[in-house]
């Protein structure tokens, strides 16, 4: 295990973040595509996004690769279990970030900003603390 006080370990924390983070973003669009319209399809993608078909194609192929998502051409996208189970994690990290964003002042907008990047970077033992706070803070104000 590296040294928490070791001057690379917040930066190698940061890199291992971000090889995870299209992954997330990604099984959390479709798992939210496929909740609000029944299917998603690398057109929901690009158009999610902003990024061409060919893009989404791309990362497609490599979340199928890592087991994320199952498809086939011209059929739908579909999570695969392990895919599920990081979009689920992906959402309730980006809801309590988000949260707790409100909860601190920040306006609607930047915080659904904001919380877009900062879910990828939080570790499990502040983001503890963060669902913690915003408890504390609704029940203060019911």
């Amino acid at each position: 295990m590296a040294d928490p006080k070791s001057p690379s370990t917040p930066h190698r924390r940061t890199r291992n973040d971000h090889a995870t983070e299209t992954a997330e973003d990604y099984v959390e669009a479709v798992a939210d595509i496929i909740n609000s319209k029944d299917s998603c399809r690398v057109g929901d993608l690009a158009k999610k996004f902003a990024v061409s078909h060919v893009t989404v194609s791309r990362i497609i192929r490599r979340l199928q690769a890592e087991g994320l998502v199952d498809t086939t051409p011209y059929q739908p996208i579909q999570l695969t279990s392990r895919g599920k189970r990081l979009a689920v994690q992906s959402k309730l990290r980006h809801e309590i970030v988000h949260q707790f964003l409100l909860a601190i002042g920040v306006d609607e907008t930047t915080a659904t900003i904001d919380s877009e990047g900062i879910e990828h970077h939080v570790s499990p033992k502040t983001l503890r603390v963060m669902q913690r706070f915003v408890q504390r803070v609704d029940t203060k104000n019911p």
